[in-house]
């Protein structure tokens, strides 16, 4: 039978000897000092050794204290590792999966009835970000990724390639000042949107222009949006031209809302699915996996 003094008094202890302050511990653990100091003298009088130099000043610990901090730092560590792995072990059949705006919204949604009907076992939850979680944070179980498909440390499947293509609203072939080729942008605005990662790489209007030549154009005047979405959005509405991914106007090409006034497009970069390896949920993220590659394919 394990004799161990109260685990409040380790955990009081292991803050403490982590900051050698008893009045950081107090805020750490949202507790006054004086409960700090309580807990501690619960737990010395319960090991019959003193672990903190009190006077003078700084903090200090003693022998014994030193040789109790790192076995209690490296438990309260493993049962806190374990209690994450536990919370990640799905009762029900949750899988969040992380993504962009722009591709939940204009690719994914509109796809995932045919998902849901053959694995209504799985509790989907999509989260839309476009900045890029961190999935060992374990709040997020795969994301879908968009770059180069170099991940180190994640398993990685590549999904699919997009080019970036010109679109606008059909209304503007034919209007005062028609779209016929690239030099008849002068008369219409840019629309643009914001370019997080990629820097200089980025698949944007002055890559696009560079490609073609074209250097009559400020490739920066324009009406600017910080999520692609909009941009498409602003293109449908007439209101100029956006340069969006292939995959992302697909369905409003193919609807009739955009058209492409010319044929050059500017390669952009890969949709990936990415999740850790071992992941407790493995089961569930490959049968998503699985059929997102499957829709990928036929999409392309």
């Amino acid at each position: 039978m394990r004799s161990l003094p109260p685990l409040n008094a380790l955990h009081t202890f292991e803050v403490a000897a982590r900051h050698l302050s008893f009045q950081q511990a107090a805020e750490e653990l949202d507790v006054t000092s004086t409960a700090v100091s309580h807990q501690i003298k619960v737990l010395e009088e319960h090991l019959g050794v003193l672990l903190f130099r009190r006077r003078p000043r700084p903090l200090a610990l003693t022998e014994a204290g030193q040789l109790l901090y790192p076995a209690v730092s490296k438990s309260l560590d493993e049962i806190a590792a374990a209690i994450a792995h536990l919370k990640q072990i799905p009762e029900s059949t949750a899988l969040t999966v992380s993504m962009t705006t722009v591709f939940a919204a204009k690719w994914l949604v509109s796809r995932l009835a045919e998902f849901q009907r053959t694995h209504p076992e799985i509790d989907l939850r999509l989260q839309t970000s476009n900045d890029v979680v961190d999935l060992h944070m374990q709040k997020v179980d795969l994301a879908i990724r968009y770059g180069k498909s170099n991940y180190p440390g994640l398993v990685v499947c590549k999904l699919m390639s997009d080019v970036f293509i010109p679109v606008c609203s059909p209304h503007l072939l034919d209007g005062k000042y028609p779209i016929k080729e690239p030099g008849d942008l002068v008369h219409h605005p840019l629309l643009h949107f914001e370019w997080i990662h990629f820097g200089t790489e980025a698949p944007d209007w002055k890559n696009w222009f560079r490609l073609t030549g074209l250097n009559t154009i400020d490739p920066n005047c324009g009406l600017k949006f910080n999520e692609e979405s909009l941009a498409i959005q602003a293109a449908i509405a007439g209101q100029g031209v956006a340069l969006c991914s292939s995959i992302h106007v697909a369905n409003d090409v193919a609807l009739g809302f955009l058209v492409q006034p010319f044929d050059v497009s500017l390669d952009g970069f890969n949709y990936s699915a990415v999740y850790l390896e071992n992941h407790p949920k493995e089961t569930l993220i490959l049968k998503f996996v699985d059929w997102l590659v499957e829709v990928a394919d036929s999409f392309s």
